[in-house]
């Protein structure tokens, strides 16, 4: 395992050295400068070279010639002429086909020009190659052959990227840089082929937003719509489509569908409650009597015959089993016993509608939700039928082929998700998917053989463009894709669509921002998420949203006018509408917070949070009015604030705020870090600052605010000289923070508190304590510890001190996947389970206190992939005996949804400290595809938060 994962991360650093700035991973064959020798001249002097593809083939691959021809011409200046009939001529020529259906392919072939060993019998691939003299009157060609149609289209296609039309470029406006000349250069064949046979979307759950951008557009889900699909996934090295089937059906809307796909290229396929070819949308316009097969079988026969009838001619996957009407469970009563009854007679017509031979006919059964019970109850399928996985709607995958699974002739794959609609809350409005989220989950499917067909939920496709494009890619050659390579993908993203100056930023703010989206989903966002008392986090949450928001705004502007418009919709909407909307619900929640506390700007922030509501509403407007000529009214349309349970709200609800009645004279109130209390209020004058912390080196603060509108003035003093005051008096109009903080080398031996007064109007006074965690016993931390700080230690998983991996294990650092910093997990993903742990993490700290500690572990939510008691580690101390913890000890849905909400499951574990001082935080490994993200070993002063305390500090 660790050789295919260095050998892949070596193979992809040659690549990208060697890219042009619009190829994602791909060896370089195109250039737009001095050409190498014996390169073909695709274009120069607004002259092309004749492309030349024979009538005889394909009519997918005749039609991906004609984007060849066009896409070469928006890149030069010139249009090449497209001959389908009569032999190559000329000093540059390109020659396009299939081998067996192409007669000009396979006469190179027969004459040694091309030698196809590479690709030849294999699914999908392509090569590439430019040949000298391959036929008489012809001194350089440009060679694009497939082993079948969708190879030869592929590799169409890949020269198109390569000379710098994006896949995007019609479904997102990506310009494609023109250039003067463009040379093709390949003396040695350059050739692919995917691993994943069968790689896919599913646009579903598609209304208001696709479905009313479609009927403005084209009148309905028609063959108009759907080529513009189908290209797309072939641009993309797509191959299977689930189309949209909410109010529509796409055999029966349009009869050009079905033709067009399969000419095209796209094998198709019915959503997992779709059996038999036939779309939900079909059986009620067209079905009689009950979605019952014990009370209504004869009738659903014929409906499920004539589905398959009706695609007869057409490549397919077709979709077996059954599930209730309207992608819900059947009926209690409904068994296995039934269930393999209606798939026997499914696969009867399979044998009478399509080939005798019923094994050779591609078939799916898909393991979702309650079906995949059944399967553990004992229902079977037929060896030669696909087995399609599911995730659990929220990108965790449910189940994985065992080893004997793995065996089987039909093979398996995996449905995912990055839109849903359902509980515990609809998702719908943007991409909420980080990319290493999507690398780590099939990266396991990858490594448990579930290879044989990928799709995912796209919903309605437009928000999903950057995790669409790295699923496919990532189908097309996991190996190409190591862990430590993810950090490289979204800049190669970036310097294709916008070039090469600000490719690093860009790469960076649309990582952040799916980061940051898939820590807390904005239908799920409350104005309590995160905290807005405990330690900056609501605050910081907004800061950081607001920082790749104006970085974002700033490379816009920077950016030529032609590239805007696909950076606002690539870039810049999904950033500045997290950030508002994020932003929206804290100063919601702030507002409340200083309406009971009494604050005079509760009125302020309650206008803040109008305001934001309103510019949510003006980036649609945006989008739907300016962008692109208005070309993408409607697709923004998804409701996503005012969630109440799981379905959207049918309109966006702005979160309900406070507004107070703020008498004239100006009247003093002391808030305090950490705490919602105030004074004046219950607590009284028992308010205190967090400890200052002689390791953490952190200053604390307090509020001074008015309750009132006058301004006033105010004084703080301190107890003793050496605690540090950043604004000391001042005056006050609606509040001021004062820092707090400590010179260290001036407290006395044995202090650990000190006093704040503050003072104001009429009188006005109050006390504030000052806790003081002096350094005293911590003298013997080695470097590199971590110190207790505030009564916790909290520590990314990536920090550890010691590594411990036997042979052929290791440690897999995934950049970037988790709510805060990365994750740690374990290769091969698939070992067995080590009952007896040896694998760790070490952790060395520091500790202050003594006594009962809780641990606290923040993993991803990883689902049991495998039958058995779950996902397990083992947690200890120093050299106490290991702790098994079970992810999974809780199945309860309750459980589930609390993990899969916050994108992370978070187990505890308590211990006893017999001592302070240094002690040995061990992280055990019992069985794989863990993610382990985060550490935090409670003493006893972790406060309420959503992400949990902020790393602790180490000693230096």
């Amino acid at each position: 395992m660790r050789q295919l994962y260095l050998a892949g991360a070596a193979l992809l650093a040659l690549l990208t050295c060697a890219l042009p700035v619009h190829a994602l991973g791909q060896k370089r064959l195109t250039t737009f400068d001095t050409p190498a020798p014996d390169a073909v001249t695709v274009a120069n002097a607004g002259r092309a070279a004749t492309i030349y593809v024979d009538k005889t083939d394909h009519p997918g691959v005749l039609r991906a010639a004609r984007d060849l021809q066009e896409d070469i011409a928006r890149v030069s200046t010139a249009r090449p002429s497209l001959e389908q009939t009569g032999k190559p001529t000329g000093a540059d020529v390109i020659i396009i086909g299939t081998i067996g259906k192409s007669p000009l392919i396979d006469q190179l072939i027969s004459a040694g020009k091309l030698n196809v060993t590479a690709i030849k019998g294999k699914w999908e691939g392509w090569q590439v190659q430019t040949l000298r003299n391959p036929l008489p009157g012809v001194e350089r060609a440009l060679v694009i052959a497939g082993s079948d149609k969708r190879g030869a289209i592929y590799g169409i296609y890949e020269i198109s990227e390569q000379i710098g039309v994006s896949p995007w470029q019609w479904w997102a406006d990506v310009p494609a840089q023109s250039h003067a000349s463009i040379y093709a250069s390949a003396p040695a064949a350059v050739s692919d082929a995917p691993v994943v046979q069968y790689r896919g979307i599913f646009l579903n759950d598609e209304q208001p937003a696709l479905t009313g951008w479609v009927k403005q557009r084209y009148g309905g889900y028609n063959h108009e719509f759907y080529t513009k699909v189908f290209e797309l996934l072939l641009r993309l090295r797509a191959n299977y489509l689930w189309p949209a089937m909410w109010n529509s059906a796409f055999y029966d809307d349009d009869k050009l569908n079905g033709k067009l796909a399969d000419e095209y290229g796209i094998v198709m396929g019915t959503s997992h409650h779709e059996p038999m070819m036939r779309a939900q949308q079909e059986w009620k316009r067209q079905g009689k009597g009950p979605w019952d097969y014990n009370k209504n079988a004869r009738v659903l026969d014929d409906f499920w015959s004539k589905g398959l009838r009706n695609t007869r001619d057409y490549e397919k996957m077709i979709t077996i089993g059954m599930r209730g009407d309207g992608d819900e469970p059947m009926s209690e009563e409904s068994n296995v016993a039934l269930l393999e009854r209606i798939v026997s007679r499914q696969r009867e017509a399979i044998v009478r509608q399509i080939n005798p031979d019923v094994t050779k006919v591609p078939q799916t059964w898909a393991l979702y939700k309650e079906v995949q019970e059944y399967y553990e109850k004992g229902m079977r399928v037929p060896d030669d039928v696909m087995l399609l996985w599911c995730d659990d709607n929220w990108g965790n995958i449910r189940r994985l082929p065992t080893q004997e699974e793995r065996k089987r002739a039909g093979g398996a794959g995996v449905y995912y998700h990055f839109d849903y609609v359902g509980g515990p809350r609809s998702y719908k409005w943007i991409n909420v998917t980080p990319l290493p989220k999507i690398w780590e989950q099939m990266h396991l499917a990858w490594q448990y053989q579930a290879n044989r067909m990928w799709i995912v939920n796209v919903g309605d496709l437009k928000p999903m463009e950057v995790p669409i494009e790295f699923f496919l890619t990532y189908a097309w050659n996991p190996a190409a894709w190591p862990a430590q390579r993810l950090p490289d993908y979204l800049k190669l993203w970036a310097t294709r669509e916008f070039g090469p100056e600000h490719a690093d930023e860009i790469a960076d703010i649309v990582a952040r921002y799916a980061k940051y989206n898939g820590r807390r989903k904005p239908e799920q966002l409350e104005p309590t998420t995160y905290s807005l008392v405990n330690y900056g986090e609501a605050a910081r949450i907004v800061d950081e949203y607001r920082d790749i928001a104006g970085r974002a705004e700033r490379i816009s502007a920077a950016l030529p006018a032609a590239k805007r418009d696909a950076f606002f919709q690539l870039v810049l909407y999904p950033v500045q509408a997290g950030a508002v909307v994020n932003e929206l619900y804290v100063s919601a929640g702030m507002n409340r917070l200083y309406g009971m506390q009494g604050r005079s700007s509760t009125n302020d922030l309650a206008a803040r949070t109008r305001q934001l509501f309103q510019q949510d509403a003006e980036l649609v407007r945006r989008y739907h009015e300016d962008i692109s000529g208005g070309k993408w009214n409607h697709m923004m349309s998804q409701t996503h604030l005012g969630y109440t349970y799981w379905n959207q709200p049918p309109r966006n609800v702005m979160p309900a705020v406070t507004e107070v009645q703020v008498p004239k004279e100006g009247d003093m109130g002391v808030a305090v870090e950490g705490s919602a209390n105030v004074w004046p209020g219950p607590a009284g004058d028992t308010l205190a600052l967090p400890a200052l912390d002689a390791f953490e080196a952190r200053p604390r603060h307090i509020e001074i605010f008015n309750r009132g509108q006058q301004p006033f003035d105010y004084k703080v003093g301190a107890s003793d000289p050496w605690i540090v005051l950043d604004k000391p008096a001042g005056r006050v109009e609606r509040e001021q923070r004062v820092g707090v903080d400590v010179r260290w080398a001036d407290v006395p031996a044995g202090v650990d508190h000190a006093t704040l007064t503050i003072s104001g109007p009429n009188g006005a006074k109050t006390t504030v304590g000052v806790p003081l965690r002096p350094a005293t016993g911590m003298s013997k931390a080695a470097t590199g510890d971590f110190i207790e700080s505030a009564g916790v230690v909290s520590m990314e998983a990536e920090h550890y001190t010691r590594a411990v991996a036997p042979a052929k294990r290791e440690w897999l650092r995934i950049p970037d996947h988790g709510r805060t910093l990365s994750g740690m997990t374990t290769l091969p993903v698939d070992a067995p389970p080590d009952d007896v742990p040896h694998m760790r993490l070490e952790y060395q700290m520091h500790l202050a206190t003594k006594g009962k500690v809780a641990v606290h572990a923040t993993l991803a939510p990883t689902q049991k992939i495998q039958p058995g008691p779950g996902l397990r580690y083992a947690i200890s101390f120093d050299d106490e005996a290991p702790q098994i913890v079970n992810l999974h000890a809780d199945s309860s849905e309750k459980a589930w949804e609390r993990t899969v909400s916050d994108g992370a499951t978070v187990m505890t574990s308590r211990h006893m400290i017999d001592s302070a001082g240094k002690h040995t935080l061990k992280f055990w490994v019992i069985d794989p595809a863990l993610v382990l993200q985060k550490l935090v070993v409670d003493t006893g002063g972790q406060r309420d938060s959503y992400l949990g305390p902020p790393e602790s500090p180490r000693a230096r």
